[in-house]
């Protein structure tokens, strides 16, 4: 089993509704791999959903008829082949030769090895060329792009754009930031992440094992810091795996209450707050059902939702979502703001967020809760320092994939903060 079939079967677990994160698991041909096998079997899986609408659009200028849809296995590896010439700069001759040979060795794409054959060395000729003229968006669902020309206009194509790029890897410190920049060779954002372009493993990072750090989006890391000085308070966490948010508020000097439905993922919390050595409560409920006898002083939710300002880092999520998800997963962040009601104090601030770019999932839910007895409280440019370019005409945050392109970007977030009447 070599990498490109394993790249091969990852991406057929996408294109099945498999999550990549959750095909890296349980993929057999991906488990064998080891090292840099195993790196490069997921490299060619994320470029070629990075890159999966502009791959097919230059394969099917070379093929005279797509190939049936009963062939995902040999539609998977053509388009990895494609991938490694035209995303990863694979030298052309291993692309192609590795991949026929990939071809030949499996029954179920033998008999596509020719064909193969004589489409990837047109790509290789001509690919590049074709690639690069294609118009922005093409790598994303048509249905998905349509929305985002709808809803940001012309920041669309600079937000498609911003996709092609793999995200950097950014770093929530618990202090002296600066100086963690300096020694992990890294840079400040604007907002006080740090930032690293070229990295090894992230545990084998300085400061990892110390708990000095995690890793945190710079985007993400913004809507804990919403709720201001929150030393001393009971600061309930809804929905709070991986647990980003959680080691924020913990290192912030809060009470935490940490609640999610995943018992895996707040596995992996308990892991991070072990190793920053910060302390939380952790509880596995849902969170619609979640009660506790004490109101808290502030509630954080990062609700679920379409994700789609996550592109960068999780490219099969264009590709997993269809578009019911958006009206379903605004009706649950409604019912999630309700929830949060009965668990606020009087007068307690609740920070709502999505890592969405849909405007059903941020502005529309937030208008219902303000129709319901929320009042907005707006932020203001002092708020975050860094973060004034992100605060909306209403008072929200709203950070865009095209935003900071002079530094790499950050994900697509919208928050509000609102106060229980």
């Amino acid at each position: 089993m070599n990498a490109r079939w394993a790249a091969t079967e990852l991406l057929v677990a996408v294109e099945a509704g498999r999550a990549l994160d959750d095909a890296l698991t349980d993929t057999q041909a991906y488990g064998r791999l080891q090292g840099r096998d195993r790196a490069f079997a997921r490299a060619m899986a994320t470029a070629a959903l990075r890159r999966l609408g502009g791959i097919d659009a230059v394969l099917g200028r070379f093929l005279q008829r797509p190939l049936p849809e009963s062939a995902a296995l040999g539609r998977a590896l053509l388009r990895i082949g494609a991938a490694q010439i035209l995303v990863l700069g694979t030298p052309a001759h291993a692309a192609v030769g590795e991949t026929v040979e990939t071809a030949n060795a499996m029954r179920e794409t033998r008999g596509f090895a020719k064909l193969m054959n004589a489409v990837l060395r047109r790509v290789a000729r001509e690919g590049p060329e074709l690639l690069a003229g294609l118009a922005p968006g093409v790598d994303l669902p048509g249905w998905l792009y349509t929305r985002w020309r709808a809803a940001h206009g012309e920041a669309a194509p600079a937000i498609a754009t911003a996709l092609l790029r793999e995200a950097p890897l950014d770093l929530t410190v618990k202090q002296d930031a600066q100086d963690w920049a300096e020694r992990l060779g890294g840079a400040l954002t604007p907002t006080g992440s740090v930032r690293v372009e070229n990295h090894a493993g992230v545990e084998s990072l300085h400061g990892f094992a110390e708990g000095h750090w995690w890793v945190q989006d710079a985007a993400a890391a913004l809507p804990a810091r919403l709720l201001g000085d929150v030393r001393g308070q009971r600061v309930l966490d809804l929905c709070a795996a991986p647990g980003g948010k959680t080691l924020q508020l913990a290192a912030a000097g809060a009470r935490v209450t940490a609640v999610d439905k995943s018992a895996d993922r707040l596995a992996r919390l308990k892991q991070n707050l072990e190793r920053t050595r910060l302390g939380a409560e952790v509880i596995t409920a849902d969170a619609l059902a979640f009660r506790d006898a004490t109101p808290f002083d502030a509630v954080l939710l990062d609700a679920p939702c379409t994700s789609t300002g996550t592109l960068r880092r999780h490219p099969d999520v264009a590709w997993l979502r269809r578009p019911g998800d958006v009206r379903a997963l605004a009706a649950l962040q409604s019912q999630l703001i309700n929830a949060a009601a009965g668990l606020l104090k009087p007068g307690g601030t609740l920070v709502y967020a999505v890592c969405s770019l849909e405007p059903e999932e941020g502005p529309a839910v937030v208008s219902l809760a303000l129709s319901q007895g929320w009042r907005r409280k707006p932020l203001g440019a002092g708020d975050i320092p860094g973060a004034a370019p992100f605060i909306t005409s209403e008072g929200d945050l709203r950070t865009l994939p095209a935003h900071w392109p002079e530094i790499g970007g950050l994900d697509g977030f919208y928050a509000a903060r609102l106060v229980r009447a």
